[in-house]
């Protein structure tokens, strides 16, 4: 492959979108296989796979925190990079992406630090027992050991799409899933390591994609090389990506806070089994989503890339044909879980008592799912033309003002107990993703609609 200059400015708005979006939905879709392979072959422990896959559920939010931390700063020096690459400032691109991958290795190290020292009371506040405590911690403190190779995979990858390389961005995640599917039932079973053999499997899964990363980005058929000299941080340069990123961070942040929220009051009001549940849930909304956020995702460098060239029209083409293909996907994707969702659970346990538990409440916990690919929608535009407070905002208002008051307040109103916990999440998909959209297209198109086209 030779390295290429792209230019999102020529050609097919849509056509654009989906050369960056196939792949990169793809790579989200395969993505998943990190930590839904884990659940899967956890739930299937002989005797002992409810419980381990709540134990693991127990550790959902620290890998959101990380998660969070990535896109904090890969979300954020991505789009800034796309816009430099659009004005033609190739060095200013080098040096945004060489910020960020030192601002990505400092945190990793950081939060790898903070997230041993205080394992314990950390698991017990997220929802654990003593039942599934033995189990989160097992998985827990192996899987921060990778936490560098994780967040400098997940947030290095996107520069490697803003290059056009989107099918080498897929690659990043294709290689670390098929060998996480590889490892994963041999440290597992062959070897009866249990949770702690699923994160053995995750890291070193990680740690190749995280050198797979690096060996495209320090090559010579990328566009931008990542080298020493970019990486020095500059503080100005610093505070324009984290702002940015603030959008990525919160969505992540903001989810993990909810599921803290959510796996405390299940515990109250249900026990072990709920927050099983809740891991069930949890893991198939995980599904729906990284379809909508690789067609999102796919969009940001191609807005980005227009806005800073000075094309408004294809800037507009871009924002209709993401929103009308998210909402259609979702539909889809809401349709089938309604007609199937015994399949859904029977991925990841085949308990009966957990399959007649989590039935009804995914008919409760999914209705409504395309008003959530609003909130995508909305929010991308927001990061791609570098309106990151706008973004922020509706990433605390959809979580942090609905759900989490909601998650604690519904379950003692009308006797809904456990049922209000799973209520909370479409009503904030419904009022929290028409607020962010409709906010979008009033802030947005009137401005787009008054700039000139450059010549």
């Amino acid at each position: 492959m030779k390295a290429k200059k792209t230019d999102f400015s020529q050609g097919s708005v849509y056509r654009n979108i989906l050369e960056v979006a196939v792949p990169m939905t793809a790579a989200q879709i395969i993505s998943l296989l990190y930590n839904i392979v884990d659940r899967m072959y956890i739930g299937r422990i002989p005797g002992e796979g409810r419980v381990a896959l709540t134990g693991l559920g127990i550790c959902f939010p620290v890998i959101m925190m990380i998660n969070a931390f990535a896109n904090l700063f890969g979300t954020g020096g991505s789009p800034i990079c796309a816009m430099e690459q659009g004005k033609g400032d190739l060095k200013e691109a080098e040096r945004v992406m060489g910020n960020t991958c030192t601002l990505l290795v400092g945190a990793g190290i950081i939060l790898m630090i903070l997230g041993m020292a205080f394992n314990r009371p950390i698991l017990y506040a997220f929802g654990a027992s003593d039942v599934t405590y033995p189990y989160a911690r097992a998985y827990g403190l192996i899987y921060l050991t990778g936490t560098v190779f994780i967040m400098f995979s997940l947030g290095m990858n996107g520069f490697i799409n803003n290059q056009g390389f989107a099918r080498t961005g897929m690659m990043t995640v294709l290689v670390g899933a098929v060998l996480n599917i590889i490892l994963d039932p041999i440290f597992i079973f062959v070897f009866h390591m249990g949770v702690a053999g699923a994160a053995i499997a995750t890291v070193i899964s990680q740690l190749v994609s995280a050198l797979w990363v690096l060996r495209f980005l320090t090559g010579k058929n990328t566009v931008l090389r990542l080298r020493p000299a970019v990486m020095v941080l500059k503080l100005k340069r610093v505070k324009e990506i984290t702002v940015l990123g603030l959008t990525g961070f919160m969505m992540q942040f903001t989810n993990s806070i909810v599921q803290i929220v959510c796996n405390s009051t299940l515990q109250t009001y249900g026990g072990d089994l709920y927050v099983g549940v809740m891991t069930v849930m949890s893991s198939i909304r995980e599904i729906f989503n990284m379809p909508a956020m690789g067609l999102t995702n796919g969009a940001q460098p191609v807005i980005s890339y227009n806005y800073g060239a000075g094309q408004y029209d294809r800037v507009k083409k871009a924002i209709k044909f993401t929103s009308i293909t998210g909402v259609a996907l979702f539909m889809v994707l809401w349709g089938i879980v309604a007609v199937f969702p015994e399949f859904f659970v029977h991925i990841f346990n085949s308990d009966p008592q957990m399959i007649a538990t989590c039935v009804p409440v995914m008919h409760i916990y999914f209705f409504g799912l395309f008003m959530m690919s609003l909130q995508f929608s909305g929010q991308s535009v927001f990061v791609a033309l570098g309106k990151a407070r706008y973004a922020i905002f509706f990433s605390i208002f959809r979580k942090i003002v609905i759900v989490v008051p909601l998650t604690v307040l519904l379950p003692g109103l009308w006797n809904l107990g456990t049922n209000g916990v799973f209520a909370a999440e479409p009503v904030s998909n419904f009022v929290g993703g028409a607020a962010c959209f409709i906010t979008m297209l009033c802030v947005v198109m009137p401005e787009l609609n008054g700039k000139k086209k450059k010549s």
